[in-house]
């Protein structure tokens, strides 16, 4: 599973924002290593023109293969938003790497988005017919299009109010405006989006996870709320934030995969460290499917926290199993079934003295289609495991997501339609043990009316075509 993106928005008082918004990025970089982009602007007084230039440079890679030292330099302005992107509507090439910077009547909106629309083939014929022309395949620039078409008729809050009526999907956004930093989170608050200060008071950011104002020496302040528009000006040193609550669900339908695999285990959403989330996961796990076994050893690096508290549970040996290899990036297809045992081998190493002769409980954080944990589990055997219990700190993965995070259909799933013992025999393990729902539920501290839990139970927060839709999520009262 991917996720869809990363995004971040700093408003400095005064100085370039490009260097604080690129070390954002990088710890974010997790979310996405498709692209990177960074777009900035300069606050300006009543007495300035208003019209602004944005400067923007992205490209397809990593962040540091998309800026260099002079790139970040040609960036002038004190205001500035960020992209890293994994596609999960339209392809992976440099027309739909991000930030996207449109026209619109005053001059230039720019704008960075983590989720995913279900209306936006609707909303883009549309557009289209209105004779709107695209020059990507994204849902943010279906975004982009009607923001811009709104801001023609309506001053900014009015056109935002507008624009989250009109979309239907999961969607936190930042974007630069009137000479201003605004950050979105949609009303049911699936994707993450948190704010706060810049070391020494020299402004604000918003980023995805609160590791990226960590990492440049920020404090958080608190997550933006679900429905919550936030505008950060800086004008003339004048420094103001304004908080617009202008939709709010009956629920939330936060993304449980935040909890289980996306976020880096250091930060915080909705009030929670996912590594003390991901620690009790560990905890169930052990309570829940308890085995004889030696040892307890992490699929590095997603299963380590979890199997950290599944040893501290069960009171087993925690020892690495696997040593990996941190400095592979994306790997490329391979030819044939050979080369594909050599791609993981590329990752991850059996450390072959901790497991030989061992009864081994191999911890992991999900399971999709099943290859590589089967190549893992029989790299496992090779190297003398005696045996190798998997234990999962989630439910089963039995449906795709719709909301922004890059899954297989249902018939690519490995639990979709097999049997708890089919998977065993396919994973070659000896035995396997899956988190429940109501363990997850209960490790996260959130109500299950409180989460999205489409991929696991088949029921989604908004309305999608052939789907079973929580209905009670929908209901939204207006501020």
């Amino acid at each position: 599973m991917s996720e869809g993106c990363g995004i971040v928005g700093i408003a400095l008082d005064e100085g370039d924002a490009a260097l604080p918004i690129f070390y954002a990025l990088y710890a974010l970089q997790h979310r996405g290593q498709e692209s990177a982009g960074i777009a900035v602007s300069k606050s300006k007084s009543k007495e300035e023109e208003s019209v602004v230039n944005m400067p923007l440079i992205k490209g397809m890679g990593f962040v540091y293969e998309v800026f260099s030292s002079h790139r970040l330099e040609s960036l002038k302005g004190n205001i500035g938003i960020g992209h890293v992107r994994y596609s999960t509507t339209g392809a992976s090439r440099a027309e739909n790497a991000e930030p996207l910077v449109v026209n619109y009547h005053r001059g230039q909106i720019a704008i960075a988005h983590n989720g995913n629309l279900v209306n936006a083939a609707e909303l883009k014929s549309e557009l289209q017919r209105e004779g709107r022309i695209f020059h990507s395949d994204t849902d943010t620039e279906v975004i982009a299009h009607l923001l811009a078409k709104e801001l023609v008729r309506h001053d900014p809050i009015e056109a935002v109010k507008v624009l989250m009526r009109r979309v239907v999907g999961s969607y936190s956004l930042v974007i630069l405006m009137d000479n201003s930093l605004v950050a979105i989170r949609d009303p049911l608050g699936i994707k993450p989006l948190c704010f706060g200060t810049l070391s020494d008071d020299k402004g604000y950011i918003v980023a995805s996870e609160s590791s990226a104002i960590d990492t440049i020496g920020g404090d958080l302040i608190r997550d933006v709320r679900p429905g919550e528009v936030l505008i950060i000006n800086n004008s003339n040193k004048n420094r103001r934030v304004e908080s617009y609550q202008l939709y709010r669900g009956i629920n939330t339908a936060h993304c449980v995969f935040e909890y289980i695999y996306f976020a880096r285990p250091d930060s915080v959403l909705d009030g929670r460290l996912v590594y003390d989330v991901r620690l009790k996961i560990g905890e169930r796990l052990a309570e829940e499917h308890g085995v004889e076994a030696d040892i307890v050893s992490p699929v590095p690096d997603s299963g380590i926290t979890f199997a950290i508290g599944y040893a501290k549970r069960s009171g087993l040996d925690y020892m690495e199993g696997f040593i990996k290899n941190r400095y592979v990036g994306r790997t490329f297809i391979m030819p044939d079934e050979s080369y594909r045992d050599t791609a993981v081998r590329l990752k991850l190493n059996v450390v072959k003295r901790n497991v030989g002769g061992k009864r081994l409980v191999l911890v992991d954080d999900s399971i999709v289609r099943g290859t590589t944990s089967r190549r893992i589990v029989t790299f496992l055997k090779k190297k003398g495991a005696k045996e190798v219990h998997l234990r999962i700190g989630s439910p089963p993965i039995i449906a795709p997501c719709y909301l922004g995070i890059n899954t297989p259909t249902r018939d690519e799933l490995l639990a979709s339609n097999r049997s708890m013992e089919a998977i065993r025999k396919f994973l070659n393990a000896d035995s396997i043990g899956y988190l429940s729902l109501q363990g997850l539920i209960d490790s996260i501290g959130i109500s299950m009316k409180n989460l999205c839990l489409g991929c696991l139970n088949e029921r989604y927060p908004v309305e999608i075509p052939g789907e079973v839709c929580v209905a009670r999520q929908l209901k939204l009262s207006h501020f």
